[in-house]
C-alpha cells in the first residue's frame, strides 16, 4: 500500500505544475521569459519532491521519476530551463553525499542533456503527435543510459536489473501520458481562445453590415464641403486645418474599407494566376510609398508560380503586409520579396524587412481583432490579410525578434493546371 501511495505522490507533484501553468500562468503572465522562469521553478520544486520521497520497495530499491519534470522543463522551457534543472539535480544529489549514486547522476545528465537539447527546437516546432513521440523517445533514451551507467558502476545483478527495467517502463509510460495530457489541455485552451476570437469576429461582421455605410454617407458630405473650403480664399493656416481634416477623414474611410472587407461575404471569383506577375504589380503600386519612407525593395521571383485565387484579394493582402514591413523601418532600410516553389506543393512568398521586429507574444496576437503595433492602428488590415490567405487554403508564418526585423512567409497551394479546362485522360 505504501508503494501505491508513494507512486501517487510522485504523480501528484508532477501534475501540479501543469495545472498551475494553464490555470494561472498561461494567460495572466504575458512575457515569455517570466513564464519560463515561473515554470522552471515549479518543475524544480517537482524534482526536489521526487528525489526526496522516492517509491521504495524490496531491498534498497528506489524509484523516483525526476526524469519527467526534467524532460518537460527542458523541452517546453528551453536551454536555460534545462541548465537550471540539471544544476538543481546535481546540487541536491550532492547534499546526500558523494557516492556511486552521485557519479551515476552526473554521468547520466552528461550523456542525455545534449541529446534532449538537440531535439528541443524540433519539439517546439512540431505538432502534437510528433511531440509525444519525441518525449517518449527521449524518456526511453534517458532510462537506457541510466541502466547502462548503473550496470557499469555497480555491476550486473538480476535484482538491480529488474528495478531499472521497472523504472524504464514507468518513465516511458508516465512521460507519454503526461505529454498527451499537457498537449490536450493546451489544445483545449487554444480552442477556447479561438472561440473567443470567433465571437469577436462575428460581432464585428454584424456591426459592419449595419453601420459602415451609414457612417460613410455623412463623411462623404463633410469631405465634399471641406474640399470646397480648401479651394476658397482662406488663410494658409486655415487651409492647413482643412487639409488635416481631409487626411483624418481619409484615414477613417480606410478603416471603414477594412471593416467592409472583413464583414461582407467575399464573392468567389478565383482564377488561375501567376504569383510572380501579381507581385510585380504589387511592388509597382507600393513603390512610391516605399521611396517616401526611404525603403528599397529587392525582389527575386521564380517563373511559373501558379495558384488558384482572386488576384484583387491577393494583392490587397500582400500590400497590407508590405506596408507594415515598410512602416516598421522608421529610419529606412531594405525589404526583400522572394517567390519560390516549395517541395510540399506550395508557392512560398517571403517578405522580409529590417524593422524593429516583434516579440513572440506580439507574433501570436497578429491577426487578432483590434490588435496593432502602430500608434492609432486598428489591426484590421492584418486581420483581413490573414483571412484572405486562409480563404485561399493558405497559411502565414511569421519569424521575428526584437530589433532584428521580421519575415512574413505566405504559403499558397500550387496550381499547375488550369482547373477551368477539362482534363483529358490518356488511354
Amino acid at each position: 500500500m505504501n508503494i501505491v501511495k508513494d507512486f501517487l505522490f510522485q504523480l501528484t507533484v508532477m501534475v501540479i505544475p501543469i495545472f498551475i501553468h494553464f490555470t494561472f500562468v498561461a494567460e495572466r503572465v504575458i512575457n515569455d521569459k517570466n513564464k519560463n522562469v515561473i515554470m522552471s521553478i515549479l518543475w524544480g520544486i517537482s524534482i526536489l519532491f521526487c528525489m526526496s520521497f522516492p517509491v521504495t520497495f524490496g531491498t534498497n530499491a528506489r524509484l523516483e521519476l525526476r526524469i519527467i519534470p526534467l524532460l518537460f522543463g527542458s523541452l517546453y522551457g528551453g536551454f536555460w530551463s534545462a541548465i537550471f534543472l540539471s544544476a538543481l539535480i546535481i546540487l541536491y544529489r550532492l547534499y546526500f553525499g558523494i557516492d556511486i549514486g552521485f557519479y551515476n547522476t552526473i554521468l547520466v545528465l552528461l550523456f542525455t542533456m545534449p541529446v534532449i537539447l538537440f531535439f528541443q527546437k524540433s519539439f517546439a516546432s512540431s505538432n502534437k503527435d510528433k511531440r509525444i513521440k519525441i518525449a517518449v523517445g527521449l524518456s526511453l533514451y534517458y532510462s537506457l543510459i541510466g541502466i547502462t551507467i548503473f550496470v557499469i558502476l555497480r555491476g550486473f545483478s538480476i535484482e538491480n536489473f529488474k528495478v531499472q527495467c521497472i523504472h524504464l517502463i514507468f518513465a516511458v509510460v508516465v512521460s507519454g501520458s503526461f505529454t498527451i495530457l499537457y498537449e490536450n489541455i493546451r489544445e483545449f485552451n487554444q480552442l477556447r481562445l479561438e472561440m473567443q476570437n470567433t465571437e469577436k469576429l462575428r460581432v464585428i461582421s454584424e456591426l459592419t453590415s449595419v453601420f459602415a455605410h451609414e457612417i460613410r454617407n455623412p463623411m462623404q458630405v463633410a469631405r465634399g464641403f471641406l474640399q470646397l473650403l480648401k479651394e476658397a480664399n482662406l488663410p494658409d493656416k486655415n487651409k492647413g486645418y482643412v487639409q488635416i481634416s481631409l487626411e483624418e477623414l481619409e484615414r477613417a474611410n480606410e478603416i471603414i474599407n477594412d471593416f467592409l472587407s472583413f464583414g461582407k461575404p467575399t464573392a468567389i471569383n478565383n482564377e488561375r494566376i501567376d504569383v510572380g506577375y501579381q507581385l510585380h504589380r504589387v511592388v509597382n503600386i507600393i513603390q512610391s510609398y516605399s521611396m517616401a519612407h526611404n525603403v528599397e525593395i529587392k525582389t527575386d521571383f521564380h517563373n511559373n508560380c501558379w495558384i488558384y485565387a482572386n488576384p484583387q484579394k491577393l494583392n490587397q493582402s500582400l500590400i497590407n503586409i508590405l506596408k507594415n514591413a515598410i512602416e516598421s523601418m522608421p529610419n529606412g532600410g531594405i525589404v526583400w520579396i522572394i517567390c519560390t516553389k516549395d517541395d510540399d506543393g506550395y508557392i512560398k512568398i517571403s517578405i522580409k524587412d529590417q524593422g524593429i521586429g516583434m516579440t513572440k507574444d506580439q507574433i501570436e496576437k497578429l491577426g487578432s481583432p483590434f490588435y496593432s503595433l502602430k500608434e492609432g492602428g486598428t489591426g484590421l488590415g492584418m486581420m483581413v490579410s490573414f483571412q484572405i490567405i486562409r480563404s485561399f487554403k493558405g497559411k502565414i508564418l511569421v519569424n521575428s525578434g526584437k530589433n532584428i526585423g521580421s519575415e512574413f512567409i505566405v504559403f499558397l497551394p500550387e496550381n499547375e493546371k488550369d482547373p477551368a479546362q477539362p482534363q483529358v485522360e490518356e488511354t
